[in-house]
């Protein structure tokens, strides 16, 4: 099974990194806009665990890219990057961190919470109803639910959408069980942000104001590790900047000066 897309035509110096874990294709909507102007590679992650998907990125990466990249990650992805620049530091040049998730396990605390107090009453049900199937051994095919749960937390986790699009998604659910208990137990170690004693290329943080993700989960900590961070603040922005009526522009704009720097 092919683990990447293309997007315009070699070189590629830009890869874009899909959430998740397991929302492989998440990411399309930024390169297909960025392919107007460069090359994109859009790796798709498929291993079944947290360093088997770092390996998997890294040969992407040297057999498609040409090295280094600049990595544009997005949520978990922000992670498996993070990871990768600790690992194999010549391989990116820049790493630019969309919404990512938090860096210590206190600033996770209240997410959930915050998600589930911004959705209406007949969304909390769904959810509900969601995670019961979940626990039934009896559903074998759960990527159907990832997707239907993907799209209660988009509008959660959104200021002023667009129709959230996820024709180029493939959601798996193997991938998430499997995936995420490895990261979660490196958050909650201090691992994960140990990482980032490593990390030589310059690190950008562009962050909704209205993610239930805390911008300082990302901030506080990344700015107490890194050689060189800077973080940026996206106002009326939510977990997915482009699918944001009134952040969406100022999001590319950013993206492109980044790229360009």
């Amino acid at each position: 099974m092919i683990n990447y897309r293309k997007h315009g035509t070699p070189p590629y110096q830009i890869a874009v990194i899909h959430g998740g874990p397991g929302g492989a294709g998440e990411m399309a909507p930024v390169a297909d806009h960025l392919s107007k102007k460069c090359s994109v590679l859009e790796p798709l992650q498929r291993a079944l665990s947290f360093m088997g998907q770092v390996e998997e990125l890294k040969m992407v990466l040297e057999a498609h890219g040409q090295l280094p990249v600049t990595l544009i990650a997005h949520s978990y992805g922000c992670f498996l990057s993070f990871v990768l620049a600790s690992l194999y530091p010549s391989l990116v040049k820049k790493l630019i961190l969309v919404c990512s998730g938090v860096f210590e396990e206190p600033y996770a605390t209240n997410i959930m919470s915050t998600r589930l107090k911004r959705m209406k009453e007949t969304d909390r049900q769904k959810m509900e109803a969601l995670e019961k199937q979940f626990e039934d051994p009896q559903i074998t095919n759960k990527n159907k639910l990832i997707s239907q749960m993907e799209e209660l937390d988009f509008r959660a986790d959104s200021y002023d959408p667009l129709p959230f699009d996820t024709k180029y998604v493939e959601p798996s659910y193997e991938i998430y069980e499997k995936v995420w208990p490895e990261v979660h137990s490196l958050r909650i170690s201090g691992k994960l942000l140990d990482y980032g004693k490593h990390i030589q290329c310059p690190v950008v943080a562009i962050h909704g104001d209205y993610d239930p993700r805390p911008a300082e989960g990302v901030q506080v900590p990344l700015s107490h590790t890194l050689k060189d961070f800077r973080f940026i603040l996206l106002e009326k922005c939510g977990h997915y900047p482009w699918f944001e009526k009134q952040a969406k522009d100022r999001f590319y704009e950013i993206l492109e000066r980044e790229l360009g720097g």
